[in-house]
């Protein structure tokens, strides 16, 4: 039986597989090793694992996770060994995981976009090319914070429409020196910054403002990041994430405008890996 895990700063999706079939799926505290120790790790999802399993039947748990760089592998193995003491791991950044997701053992062009952005060169067994998104403060384009960023500027700034600046303070009934307060104060920024960017998918949705502004930041994630790979706009766009899922059709007709053609965008990797690993 193999174990899957897509781990994010909240939760983490934890899918069974065997025979190729998923027999169980459930979800535990979302596990950082650059912030979570190994000790707390093993407490954390001992008390999250369900009863009615022979745990050591696991023989591969393939772990992905924002902060699994290559010298944290340990602190998830020695971290998840206690609880699965058969298993061989294979443990691997969340880019990874998107990679492989999309595009299996086939090269290609791979992003995240959710509340943060990545993005990545496969050759259909490893990352060959990373362009730093830079995170929440200095980069990030086109992700859920990016766009709530630039939601909360125009709002302050008095630049949306006025109809739309309505509907955005009734739908918040926040200041503007309130919402700068919150941003400056918040421990999780960028998560508090890309929750405004739904206001984009509800009554907003299909608005001229809408378009408009889901469009730039696309264009700024593909000018700053995307065009710098090399040779980008012979690779279909392919992503995962919340945002590239919700806003598929502005993100699509972005893509074009730059020479990539769509290919595959899902909002979560789960299925992907599940089939990665039956291959």
């Amino acid at each position: 039986m193999i174990a899957i895990a897509d781990s994010g700063s909240s939760k983490t999706s934890w899918t069974l597989v065997k025979d190729g079939r998923v027999t169980f799926q459930f979800e535990s505290e979302g596990y950082n090793p650059c912030y979570n120790s190994r000790e707390e790790i093993t407490s954390s999802l001992r008390e999250s694992l369900p009863g009615g399993y022979d745990w050591n039947d696991i023989s591969l748990v393939a772990f992905y996770g924002a902060g699994c760089y290559e010298d944290k592998y340990r602190v998830i193995e020695y971290a998840l060994r206690p609880l699965f003491p058969k298993a061989r791991f294979d443990i691997a950044m969340d880019l990874m995981a998107s990679a492989r997701a999309l595009l299996g053992h086939e090269p290609g062009f791979a992003a995240i976009l959710g509340t943060g952005t990545n993005s990545c060169l496969y050759d259909g067994k490893k990352i060959t090319h990373n362009i730093d998104s830079m995170g929440f403060l200095l980069g990030d384009e086109g992700s859920g914070a990016y766009i709530g960023k630039r939601l909360l500027k125009d709002f302050i700034r008095g630049h949306m429409p006025v109809d739309i600046l309505e509907s955005f303070y009734h739908s918040y009934r926040l200041s503007p020196d309130e919402l700068v307060d919150r941003v400056y104060s918040d421990p999780m920024p960028n998560r508090y910054c890309a929750s405004f960017a739904r206001f984009l998918s509800g009554e907003q949705a299909g608005s001229e403002y809408a378009e408009h502004v889901k469009q730039d930041c696309f264009r700024d994630f593909f000018k700053n990041i995307v065009v710098h790979y090399p040779d980008y706009s012979t690779y279909r766009f392919n992503c995962v994430g919340s945002i590239g899922w919700v806003f598929k059709e502005a993100l699509v007709s972005v893509a074009k405008e730059f020479g990539m053609e769509e290919g595959k965008i899902i909002r979560a990797p789960m299925e992907g890996l599940i089939a990665y690993y039956q291959l």
